[in-house]
């Protein structure tokens, strides 16, 4: 398959502006292509993987990606698919954003091959040196007020509450400008995006046949949904992020396991490498056996692996075998620090450890796994009771400093599933 019949079969060929010439001239060689980045936060996010791994996609088949961090672009704030007016950012927050984001969009492509390398650049370089008159000499006069206003993230807004700020109004020019500098100094020929950015690519493309007599063209892909319609990346405590320090490796894991069978099959095909027949023999496993859940297995282990590496998934396959009963041996803290985040946990006295110890009746009620000494005696004598994950049945049994986990926990279990974490670090 061409790039672009990859594209198609995995549902990322959302629009094009021609798409029969964009074929022609694709297939006569390699293409220079960009997307930018929003430096709205200093990581990016699950969302960002759609363009971030369409670039990669690109290069993968010899064409020549460029990531464009948005140095200026980020001090105005992009109002497409925003229905309010965003807070604006210090050139320090942006300079921050940026630096931490490059750390990660050059973990996804090659900068060092000799063929094809990926180019990094921040738009801020070639805007902030640009006056304000001649940027209106410049970009301003090739653009009609009438086809700005028609641009679906502002007529959106203006038919809303809240209106819409010139220098939100203004987003679209700056885009433009990059695409247009990028045609002209670099050959950049293609931007790519979501659906959502249209009006601002399209925009890029009108300035490069104005300004330069050239040809460019825009291609997006839909945005990363759920089947119901609703923005997938999001959870209860907010983004995914692809920072591990913002949202582990264990839990953006489990992010990924916990995915619906009517939302799989597309994430595999959105936001991963693996081929048609791979898919295809993925998508048979969840129409005829949803319950082993071996499409979302396949699609946490492949981006876990892609986004944190090896090490990582070891790490979260790790906890993950943890709260279902899985021996603690070889378990580094890094890892049970995942655990912990996961269950509940409970302060207890180093100083009730010490010497002979606590009888384990007593910490099964102190961690609220029963409500009496009597029911957890119960427990305890029906084998349902563990400590740090191997069961007890010795019912004068008390823990010691000696069962403390990295010095500082214990992990008490009743039956298959509900966990304690009882901290002991004084």
């Amino acid at each position: 398959m061409s790039i672009l019949e990859e594209l198609e079969w995995r549902g990322l060929y959302a629009d094009c502006t021609d798409s029969a010439t964009l074929t022609q001239r694709i297939a006569a060689g390699p293409i220079t292509l960009y997307c930018g980045f929003d430096p709205s936060a200093d990581s990016l996010h699950v969302g960002n993987l759609v363009p971030l791994l369409a670039l990669r996609r690109f290069q993968l088949h010899g064409h020549i990606p460029i990531v464009l961090a948005g140095g200026a672009t980020g001090m105005i704030g992009d109002p497409s698919g925003k229905s309010a007016e965003r807070n604006l950012q210090t050139p320090e927050q942006v300079a921050h954003n940026i630096a931490s984001q490059k750390k990660q969009l050059a973990g996804f492509l090659d900068f060092e091959t000799n063929l094809n390398p990926a180019r990094l650049f921040n738009n801020a370089d070639w805007t902030a040196p640009v006056s304000y008159l001649e940027f209106l000499r410049d970009v301003g006069k090739y653009f009609s007020v009438n086809v700005m206003l028609a641009k679906d993230s502002v007529r959106t807004r203006l038919e809303g509450d809240s209106g819409i700020s010139y220098t939100e109004f203004s987003y679209q020019l700056l885009q433009a400008f990059d695409f247009c500098h990028l045609r002209s100094k670099f050959d950049c020929e293609l931007q790519i995006g979501a659906t959502d950015q249209w009006g601002n690519i399209t925009a890029g493309c009108d300035l490069i046949r104005k300004k330069l007599g050239a040809t460019a063209w825009a291609l997006v892909f839909p945005l990363l949904t759920k089947a119901d319609g609703t923005k997938y990346g999001k959870t209860a405590s907010g983004a995914v992020w692809l920072d591990p320090k913002k949202t582990s490796p264990y839990r953006f894991y489990q992010f990924f396991v916990q995915a619906d069978d009517a939302d799989v099959v597309r994430l595999l095909k959105f936001l991963t490498f693996l081929t048609r027949e791979e898919i295809a023999a993925l998508e048979q496993e969840v129409q005829t056996h949803p319950g082993a859940r071996a499409a979302q297995k396949s699609l946490a282990r492949e981006l876990t692996t892609l986004v944190h590496g090896a090490d990582a998934l070891h790490g979260a396959l790790k906890a993950s075998e943890i709260l279902f009963g899985g021996a603690l041996d070889g378990i580094t803290e890094e890892i049970f620090q995942d655990v912990v985040g996961e269950v509940p946990t409970r302060d207890l006295d180093p100083g009730k450890l010490a010497g002979a110890g606590t009888p384990i009746i007593d910490l099964v009620v102190h961690a609220g796994l029963a409500p009496s000494k009597g029911q957890a005696r119960k427990d305890l004598e029906a084998g349902g009771i563990y400590l740090n994950n191997v069961r007890l049945s010795d019912l004068s049994r008390t823990a010691t400093t000696n069962d403390l986990l990295f010095g500082k926990y214990l992990l008490l279990r009743k039956g298959k599933r509900t966990y304690t974490v009882l901290s002991a670090r004084g």
